[in-house]
């Protein structure tokens, strides 16, 4: 009989005559009928048999040689010497003596651990049968399976690199962004001079990740890179006896449409001891990581800092919007006109959302591919300590208005038909059908967008509109009941009821646009302009298009929209295709900290000394216990097809809800 090979916990054999007569190794000489077995006390013998049947047969502990008949040696614990744990097996021939055969067993415990339960702490090793699988990885709060972090901050702010893009550990805050694994191995002291442990990831995997093993020695030095894109195995040299060996690894990219996020790292024990045959294959233990999603944060989670950039125009804007941020305590980060480029759109140069693991949150800005006059901003002023980065591009096809991140927008946290989504979902604008004059947000920035799996987009239609971003219809502000947000649609239909009311009460003369030179038009001029009308009904049309897809993909009821005024115009585009502008600032493109809001000021009729827009929205969104601020931004923003959301953009509150808890 062969002998146990090492660093494997449990050998199961199968002793029948009909393997002898195969000419197999583990079988029993010609003629047995029975067996009995004696075994050292490390050693568990189990001896299972199918069909069930007894294990022994009157007067002796015996089995009877039966085909489905198999036998589990479990070693308890590591051998201190090598063959020092013995497994005598008797065979049994009628009317003749004993045939005996002495099994050396060698016990060997090899493990990789590592954070599987998402506690925070890596934990120490345990035997391979005292532990789960590990290279599996599960979805759910019962779910198990290690996370690791794309590690693309910039500790060192003099680099010109993110810290993933070199082979590197700058300092101890660097470590903090990857995650722990540790390598145990308890052995006989000569057992590495036959056998040796490979250290090793897929090839088609080893550029979306690195590992360095720990060594002694200081920063940088301390850290070797033994896997990563120049290199999926490594070879280790260990002592035998109880020893640790440590390492960090960090991801190199996020999910995609090439590359699900799941990272094996394995290691291998190899049988040495002939020089003259290949390597082979003992024993494998593995553990499995997932790269942590990009997740987009709602209008609903708490504004943390607020992004603006500063022009010559929008003064007292930038006053205004100071004002604000006050109220909602929050930071006011101002671009300056040396760095924007007289490029004043924050909002469509970029996405910031967050990336998580169990021991680390990390802040990750998404740069949009439109590289305009702020094209070096997210890389220069926001990515840097504690804040990573991202993009997509550049493209060999053409970058349009639907690539820029103001067509990007989350919803807040929903449950459809049953299914949960506990982060929200992604909400983009696309075209509502394929024509040559039809624009899309580029396929790679979908794809990138529905690999992280967590936020399930829904494609909305935009194309309609001049600039094509959903943020000119569409935003979501916090409310105390229902779903615990409010869903607000821009509405002509809405508009022309409000005008229609102040009409009828004698206000049809009250002008809109005061103060704003050449502009003036009075609520009967709004009402008799059946161009205008049809245009505003044309609009209607596809504002309720994507009210269907929003209320089914969000599981939302009427209760849960809000309808805005609002007034557009049809204008002609570069392609000589007449799109939808805001006839007035748009007031759905706000900017929401909190319960305050930043509201573009509509210039709207003015009743009884209030405009009547205002008041209209203030009746409709204070009873919710938001605060409304009208902010002038006609100038600066809107005679550029754009308003206060459009110019700004937010970094927020992650979520409290830990994403591998869900099921995508």
């Amino acid at each position: 009989m062969s002998t146990c090979k090492p660093g494997v916990v449990a050998h199961t054999f199968n002793l029948s005559t009909q393997e002898a007569e195969a000419g197999g190794s583990l079988s029993a000489p010609k003629g047995c009928t029975t067996f009995g077995i004696t075994a050292s006390p490390g050693v568990v013998v189990d001896v299972a048999h199918s069909p069930p049947a007894k294990k022994s047969i009157t007067g002796a502990s015996k089995w009877p040689l039966d085909p489905e008949l198999e036998v589990t040696l479990q070693v308890k614990a590591a051998s201190s010497s090598t063959d020092d744990q013995k497994v005598r097996i008797s065979y049994y021939v009628p009317k003749a003596s004993p045939i005996q055969a002495l099994l050396y067993l060698t016990g060997v415990e090899i493990s990789l651990s590592t954070d599987v339960t998402r506690t925070g702490k890596a934990g120490r090793a345990k035997p391979a049968r005292a532990r789960k699988d590990q290279s599996t990885w599960t979805w759910g709060p019962c779910g198990q399976g290690a996370i690791l972090l794309v590690n693309c901050d910039k500790e060192n702010p003099k680099s010109s690199k993110m810290d993933f893009e070199d082979d590197m550990v700058l300092d101890n805050k660097d470590l903090q962004d990857m995650s722990p694994m540790t390598l145990s191995t308890k052995t006989p002291k000569d057992f590495f001079a036959k056998y040796q442990l490979v250290l090793h990831v897929a090839k088609a995997k080893m550029n979306k990740v690195r590992v360095f093993r720990v060594t002694r020695g200081k920063l940088p030095s301390r850290y070797k890179v033994v896997l990563g894109p120049k290199q999926f195995s490594h070879r280790l040299e260990l002592p035998g006896g109880q020893h640790s060996t440590d390492f960090y690894v960090e991801g190199l990219a996020f999910p995609d449409a090439d590359f699900q996020g799941l990272i094996p790292l394995t290691v291998s024990l190899l049988d040495i001891s002939n020089p003259d045959l290949p390597e082979a294959l003992v024993f494998q233990d593995s553990v499995t990581f997932r790269v942590a999603p990009w997740i987009m944060t709602p209008n609903t989670q708490p504004p943390q800092e607020v992004y603006v950039c500063r022009i010559s125009e929008n003064e007292d804007f930038l006053k205004s919007l100071t004002d604000l941020t006050k109220k909602a305590k929050c930071k006011l980060t101002v671009c300056p006109e040396e760095e924007n480029l007289d490029d004043q759109w924050m909002q469509d140069e970029m996405e910031i959302g967050y990336i998580q693991a169990p021991h680390k949150t990390l802040p990750v800005v998404f740069d949009s591919p439109r590289d305009r006059g702020l094209k070096d901003f997210p890389i220069k002023r926001v990515m840097g300590p504690n804040f990573g980065y991202v993009t997509r591009g550049p493209y060999t096809t053409e970058v349009t208005g639907l690539d820029a991140f103001g067509n990007l927008e989350v919803s807040p946290p929903v449950t459809v038909r049953g299914k949960e989504y506990p982060l929200g979902r992604i909400l983009i604008g696309s075209s509502g059908y394929s024509s040559n004059e039809s624009r899309d947000m580029h396929q790679a920035l979908q794809d990138f967008l529905c690999a992280q799996q967590v936020q399930a987009p829904v494609r909305l239609f935009s194309d309609w509109l001049f600039v094509g971003h959903i943020d000119e219809f569409l935003s979501f502000v916090p409310a105390p009941d229902r779903q615990g947000f409010r869903l607000l649609m821009s509405s002509p239909r809405a508009c022309y009821q409000l005008f229609q009311e102040q009409q009828s009460q004698g206000h049809g003369e009250a002008p809109l646009f005061e103060g704003i030179p050449r502009r003036n038009q009075t609520i009967n001029d709004i009402l008799s302009n059946k161009k205008l009308r049809d245009q505003n009904a044309y609009v209607e049309s596809c504002i309720d298009w994507n009210r269907v897809v929003l209320k089914q993909e969000l599981g939302l009821a009427e209760g849960d929209i809000i309808d805005i005024p609002q007034l557009f115009k049809l204008v002609g585009n570069s392609r000589g295709n007449p799109k939808a502008e805001a006839f007035f600032p748009n007031m759905v493109n706000m900017l929401v900290l909190g319960k305050h809001l930043g509201i573009p000021k509509p210039f709207g009729p003015i009743i009884d000394g209030s405009c009547c827009l205002e008041e209209k929205v203030r009746s409709l969104l204070e009873p919710l216990g938001l605060h409304c601020t009208f902010i002038n931004d006609f100038y600066a923003y809107h005679v550029y097809h754009g308003e206060v959301h459009c110019g700004t953009n937010v970094r927020r509150k992650p979520f409290a809800y830990k994403w591998w808890h869900m099921v995508p």
